[in-house]
């Protein structure tokens, strides 16, 4: 916890504002086009940002760069479509699943120790989205949150922890800006085939959320980045679901949003989830 701590609380808090954002934009605009905004804004800061520091902008590993942008794209589409579906803490704790995916497969791809505790993390997970989604089949009457944004936010959560583990291999000899890069880079091109025939031009307000959205990404993006070279992957995602705690306040207070009992039992297991999954054998 040690000095990765402030990157990881600055990530969270950074994109637990991206969240408010996309939510205002996503009233009227597609997801899609948000993703793309939001690639647009982080390509031109990266680009900029790299001048200014005289780094090389295509990096050594060019076939895992471009793979952490595949995920970061799958990733952010499915978070994104999320926050518009769902209320803004719920879809946020669904999609912090990721540090119990992340722990797995950082142990599998990459040899970091995992605790024999990620046993009990998955289940304690899993049964905080369940508490957090409230089926109908399951809670009765009709509470339960719409089914394709939950599986939206948990296919998210699948991409980041592939996206997370990437950037951890790539943080050995890659630049923080250059792994940076790579998601733009392939988010750009690949959300135009999914927004023909369907670009609504934002008017008023909506230029300003659409920057922000990009702005507070791009901060959040780097610190996590930050964060992921000075811990493992595992230990330093799990840090980050201090955005559950910024996003339920910022539902309560820019949407009204005020989680149900359940949803406060079902956002406690999955951070205990993330917990345990983080912790190293001793």
């Amino acid at each position: 916890m040690r000095a990765g701590l402030p990157y990881m609380v600055a990530s969270a808090l950074a994109f637990a504002g991206m969240g408010v954002f996309v939510k205002l934009a996503g009233q009227r605009i597609p997801s899609q086009e948000i993703v793309l905004a939001r690639a647009v804004v982080a390509l031109l800061l990266s680009l900029v940002m790299l001048a200014h520091a005289g780094v090389a902008p295509f990096g050594r590993h060019r076939g895992l760069l471009l793979l952490r942008g595949v995920f970061g794209f799958a990733g952010l589409s499915c978070v994104f479509y999320a926050v518009t579906r769902l209320p803004l803490a719920e879809a946020t704790v669904i999609q912090y699943l990721h540090p119990v995916f992340t722990g797995a497969l950082a142990w599998l791809f990459l040899g970091e120790r995992v605790p024999r505790a990620l046993g009990l993390a998955v289940p304690l997970s899993l049964a905080g989205v369940v508490f957090v989604a409230q089926p109908a089949a399951l809670f009765g009457g009709e509470v339960s949150l719409p089914a394709l944004g939950v599986l939206a936010a948990l296919f998210g959560a699948v991409f980041s922890a592939c996206a997370y583990v990437v950037v951890r291999r790539l943080s050995r000899d890659e630049h923080p800006l250059v792994i940076v890069l790579y998601f733009p880079l392939v988010t750009v091109p690949a959300t135009l085939p999914f927004l023909v025939g369907r670009m609504v031009v934002p008017v008023g307000v909506e230029w300003l959320w659409l920057l922000l959205v990009g702005l507070c990404a791009q901060v959040g993006q780097i610190a996590l980045t930050r964060g992921i070279q000075l811990e493992t992957a595992a230990r330093a995602t799990s840090l980050s679901y201090l955005q559950v705690v910024f996003a339920a306040g910022f539902g309560v207070l820019v949407f009204g949003e005020v989680p149900t009992g359940f949803a406060v039992a079902g956002a406690c297991l999955v951070m205990l989830g993330a917990y345990v999954a983080a912790r190293r054998e001793s």
